[in-house]
Formats: C-alpha cells, structure tokens, sequence
C-alpha cells in the first residue's frame, strides 16, 4: 500500500507537528529503532510528512520533531507525473558509500543556518518502507548528501557537526543565539520567528 493510499485511510487529520530547534536535547541522541510498524507509526509518518512539505523541507527526521525514533522521510525527487514522491525509511543503515560531494545546507532545527558540507558523493541504504517491507535505495550527489543529512540526525549529529572549526567560527554566535532561545522542548522563545 503506497504513502498516498494510508494517507486517504487516516481517521484523525494530519498534524503539523513543532519542529525542535538546536538547543533541545533529543537532537543529540541517537534515536531508538522502530519494533514495529502500527497504525500510531503510520500516523505519525503522516504528520511528518506533512510538516515536512508546511515547512518547505525536502527532509524531516523523527527527532526533529521531539520523537526519537529511527524514521525519517525525504522528498528530492518528483515523479515521471510530476507529483512529489516521497520516502520512508524506518530503521535504516547506509551500506555503501565513496566520493566527496560539497553544496550547501540548512535545517529546519537549525533556523537561518547556512554552509557548506562534505559528504559521500554515491550512497546506498537498506531500512524499511511504511508497510514495513525491506527496501534499498541509492542515490548519488544532492539526493545522497540530503538522505545522510537527515541519517545524521538519527545519530544525534547536526550539519554544523561536520564542519572544520575555521567555517564554524562566523556560525558560534548565531548557534549560541539559537541554542540560549531554545526552552526545554525545543521550541523557539523568540517572539520575531
């Protein structure tokens, strides 16, 4: 059963769910597996797809959103129709990886943020699909560096992470500035975001 049709089957509407911000603890733990996949897990895809595509992401993992869980869904690609066309991955492992691919990146629960990152150029990953189902998946250049961006957060690891010190040194004061707005569940104090 595809993404589309659990969606239509849903009896509750979907949620846009509070995006946690650099400064919320969860975003520093390694998020737990998922042991099985019910109809609260599938719900709580649906809500983060949706906050997902509200937010202008083209990824969202679980933790993100306060639940550290091993999920996260991407959106990098459309459709031979055009239509988005996202994936999910519950539980997933990066097998393969080679080459170096620089762009750069941002993150909803780092608001504001921008540089550039190195990362594998070619990827593949194995994991589970919503239906629970084994897939594997591979992705080259811009569709691997947001996959292992969003990988990352499961581990508790934040693309400012993989920066040198020198390209961290012109971000501090804004991560502090973010990390001392941030209130113990990771939502943003300020009044002008």
């Amino acid at each position: 059963m595809s993404l589309k049709k659990k969606r239509q089957k849903k009896k509750n509407p979907v949620n846009l769910l509070p995006i946690r911000q650099i400064g919320d603890k969860i975003l520093r733990q390694k998020a737990e597996p998922v042991n099985e996949i019910t109809e609260e897990i599938i719900e709580f895809i649906q809500d983060l797809l949706f906050t997902m595509y509200e937010t202008d992401g083209v990824g969202l993992a679980a933790p993100q959103v306060g639940r550290s869980q091993r999920i996260f869904i991407v959106d990098i690609e459309f459709n031979d129709s055009g239509e988005r066309d996202p994936i999910v991955f519950i539980n997933p492992v990066i097998t393969e990886s080679d080459g170096v691919f620089s762009q750069q990146e941002g993150c909803l629960s780092l608001p504001g943020v921008f540089e550039t990152v190195k990362r594998s150029k070619r990827i593949a990953i194995t994991g589970l699909d919503i239906n629970g189902e084994p897939i594997s998946f591979e992705a080259s250049e811009f569709a691997a560096a947001v996959i292992q961006h969003e990988y990352d957060h499961l581990n508790g690891i934040l693309f400012t992470d993989r920066l040198s010190k020198l390209k961290l040194i012109p971000l501090k004061k804004k991560l502090k500035e973010l990390a001392s707005s941030t209130d113990e569940n990771g939502n943003n104090l300020r009044q002008d975001d």
